[in-house]
């Protein structure tokens, strides 16, 4: 069973990767490039970061079986795969628990300034100078966009704090909870302290958050995404933010990956950034829970079974 894994991965994460696997399996991680080409001739299952699947990539796989994509699948036409007899999935609400908790860290960063009192501390500043501002959590409102697993961990974590919770889902079977309360999308954005972002990219979510969202947002609103990069129009949250229209953002993930050396984000001091970890709890790109996901679907795939969270279905 040869396995193509595409994507940016130092070379400790490649070793803590290639151990998760059955030593019998050859494991291939390749930057996207000429090399992928190589090796997707004769590969069965390609996990894909940063590439594409589309028809030009499947044309040339041969012998593949499984595109096994980790909680998103936006970079693959789910399409062109069935029409090739490929499955296709995803792994489904397996770093939930890590999201959220991610959520939850950038909020406490945010609001309790860890990055400034940190960066004060270790530039060994007169204390009798210091000067910052700070929030509790109790009794604010956060407004969550995408009501799926991850939106629902965020939803409970939040509760825990006394923070008021707000949801909106394109789904009218999703129900209000005994602390959450369904709102319109207008309503969510325009009385939300935060609004946390939980939906997957696409064609009705692509650039759904814009300047006409921004604008309805309180100009004390935190703005929270760690689902997409391209659900926001970043020209417009960049101005949003110089603008003061929002108090500031915590961003997880970007439009364009990894994130421009240049980009005007790195350079505003009412963001947080970080380089799409969310999903990565055990650190250097790993998730434990989901490798042991890959190699058990990949052995379904092996033995002839469908595979779980498949997407094929959705057509």
């Amino acid at each position: 069973m040869k396995i193509l894994i595409v994507g940016y991965f130092t070379e400790t994460s490649k070793s803590n990767i290639v151990r998760h696997f059955p030593e019998d399996w050859d494991i291939v991680i390749v930057p996207p490039g000429k090399e992928m080409l190589h090796h997707i001739e004769d590969c069965q299952v390609i996990i894909p970061e940063h590439i594409k699947v589309d028809i030009s990539l499947l044309s040339i796989a041969k012998k593949l079986k499984l595109v096994q994509t980790g909680a998103g699948f936006d970079n693959v036409d789910i399409n062109a795969c069935t029409q090739f007899g490929i499955w296709v999935a995803n792994a489904a609400g397996v770093n939930s628990q890590a999201v959220a908790e991610h959520v939850m860290a950038l909020i406490f960063s945010y609001y309790k300034n860890i990055p400034f009192l940190d960066s004060f501390m270790k530039n060994k500043m007169d204390e009798n100078q210091l000067n910052y501002t700070g929030s509790e959590l109790k009794g604010k409102t956060i407004g969550i966009i995408g009501l799926g697993s991850v939106g629902k961990k965020v939803a409970e974590f939040c509760k825990a704090f006394d923070i008021n919770v707000l949801a909106y889902a394109r789904n009218s079977v999703v129900q209000s909870d005994t602390f959450v309360k369904m709102m319109d999308f207008d309503t969510l954005v325009s009385t939300s302290d935060i609004l946390s972002v939980h939906v997957s990219l696409n064609q009705q979510t692509k650039q759904l958050i814009n300047k006409e969202v921004f604008k309805k947002m309180k100009n004390t609103a935190l703005f929270i995404n760690t689902a997409r990069g391209g659900i926001v129009n970043e020209r417009d949250l960049i101005d949003a933010l110089k603008n003061r229209d929002i108090s500031g953002a915590c961003l997880d993930v970007f439009e364009s990956e990894p994130l421009p050396i240049d980009s005007e984000l790195r350079n505003l001091s009412n963001v947080i950034l970080t380089p799409h970890t969310s999903g990565m709890p055990d650190g250097l790109k790993f998730h434990k829970k989901r490798y042991d996901f890959f190699v058990n679907n990949i052995k379904r795939i092996e033995n002839g079974e469908e595979p779980e969270s498949n997407l094929n279905e959705l057509l």
